[in-house]
């Protein structure tokens, strides 16, 4: 209890920073072969080292990251949102943009008695008509001539802990379980301070097992390895990272993310891939930045996601494990 009252109301006497999730990141499929999160430098301007946060260690980190993500009132939560689209790669053509993507999720945090604190996440990504913002149920797919059924994405719970050391690889039902614990990096963000402002970017590079495999998922898998990589660009006012009275930072981004298909497409195993490219940022209410027809989408079929789970457990599967259990697979179109 008297940690816990120091986070709330100490905290500016021993320093923190912000990033966003690796999980909007999280948005999704997430394991690693290795490493998935980078480590970085903080390099450049006062605000780094203080007068209330030091983001040259793996403490001051863990502190600041909680602090961006979500709420160190551990009776408030947060929102974040992203809004965006999707692009489709092919070898030796044009990119296509062929969808919106938009979404948010809401983070509840509390901490342990060992001081790990638990980042408890749900969240959304629903795809959206380019021109309308009205949110898919069918979409024409252009690369195959066919109409196809759109599945979201619900991540209910997508959750982690934040530490003073880079977390380990996420092991999704067991798929990627490693037979030796990966060596651990101390938790410090590549931090840079540009005038008024401190930025940091962050690249997530995995290749893991493929939960839908081309023997049972021939229209939906993209082959028995997923390659992803995501790419998080924050920004931060250097004022409210060193100001003691905030327990919360708000910030704004970018994020990117090169995927294969996405299985609804029914691609299979054709040469290209997806792109998303979205802002991101927190807000009071989703309602304050995204569309008004993908707010009352969410109202009536995703609900519960407006509010963060009470509890923490430690289960999170990847949109590609969540779709194993949700669909079935697409019959092989016959050949004339």
């Amino acid at each position: 209890m008297q940690r816990r009252q120091f986070l709330k109301n100490g905290f500016a006497s021993v320093g923190y920073a912000g990033a966003l999730s690796m999980a909007m990141g999280a948005m999704g499929q997430k394991a690693a072969a290795g490493t998935h999160m980078s480590a970085g430098t903080s390099v450049g301007g006062a605000a780094l080292r203080g007068p209330y946060l030091d983001l040259l260690t793996g403490h001051g980190n863990q502190l600041a990251y909680a602090r961006l993500q979500g709420n160190l009132d551990f009776e408030s939560q947060k929102y974040f949102w992203f809004k965006g689209y999707v692009m489709g790669h092919q070898p030796h053509t044009r990119i296509k943009d062929l969808f919106g993507a938009q979404g948010f999720g809401v983070i509840r945090l509390q901490e342990r008695d060992d001081g790990v604190i638990e980042r408890i996440c749900r969240e959304i990504i629903v795809y959206t008509d380019l021109r309308t913002n009205e949110v898919l149920q069918e979409w024409e797919n252009p690369y195959i001539d066919e109409t196809v059924k759109v599945v979201h994405v619900d991540n209910d719970p997508f959750n982690y802990t934040i530490e003073d050391h880079f977390p380990p690889p996420p092991e999704f039902g067991g798929i990627n379980k490693k037979k030796e614990a990966p060596k651990r990096t101390p938790f410090i963000l590549p931090w840079v301070q540009n005038e008024d402002w401190l930025e940091m970017e962050m690249h997530i590079h995995l290749a893991y097992p493929n939960a839908l495999q081309p023997n049972e998922w021939p229209r939906e898998s993209s082959g028995p390895i997923a390659q992803v990589s995501e790419f998080f660009a924050h920004h931060v006012r250097a004022q409210d990272m060193q100001n003691e009275a905030l327990t919360t930072l708000p910030y704004r981004g970018t994020w990117n993310r090169i995927t294969p298909w996405l299985p609804w497409m029914l691609m299979g195993q054709a040469e290209g891939n997806c792109q998303y490219a979205a802002f991101m940022g927190t807000c009071d209410h989703p309602g304050d930045v995204l569309p008004r027809t993908v707010v009352d989408y969410a109202e009536k079929h995703y609900a519960k996601y407006f509010d963060a789970p009470e509890v923490w457990t430690p289960v999170g599967l990847s949109s590609l494990e969540n779709y194993k259990h949700t669909q079935k697979p697409s019959p092989v179109k016959s050949r004339s």
